[in-house]
């Protein structure tokens, strides 16, 4: 009985990190991409990867981005270890790049670590 209480709580304790890691940031998936970059507004989209620490560094960045500048520009994140055949497709090498697409063109790529001011001057 005991372990099954333990059980059930770290279950709980997981959903609750997952509610307080999931991004801000909607996920797309490769059916999605042609639909998305077409948009009427600029695009940024974050190809990330859960284990590499300078795209934990970015995150918090480009949500802020998300933020201030909704209504203005759409954010995405590509989860680059589940969607290879996106990273495959736009020649992705590593992570972080963000790639900004307007009117379904990419205009602007970025590779690492980046200041927010770099990111928002580029949108």
């Amino acid at each position: 009985d005991m372990l099954k209480f333990n059980e059930c709580e770290n279950e709980e304790a997981l959903d609750m990190l997952a509610n307080i890691m999931e991004p801000i940031s909607q996920m797309i998936a490769k059916e999605e991409v042609q639909e998305v970059i077409k948009a009427d507004k600029p695009v940024l989209v974050d190809f990330y990867s859960d284990t590499c620490i300078p795209c934990k560094k970015m995150s918090g960045i480009v949500a802020q981005i998300e933020e201030e500048y909704a209504g203005k520009a759409y954010v995405y994140k590509v989860n680059s270890l589940y969607e290879a055949d996106l990273v495959e497709q736009y020649g992705v090498m590593s992570a972080p790049t963000f790639i900004i697409f307007k009117d379904g063109v990419e205009i602007q790529r970025l590779r690492g670590v980046q200041t927010k001011d770099a990111l928002v001057e580029k949108l």
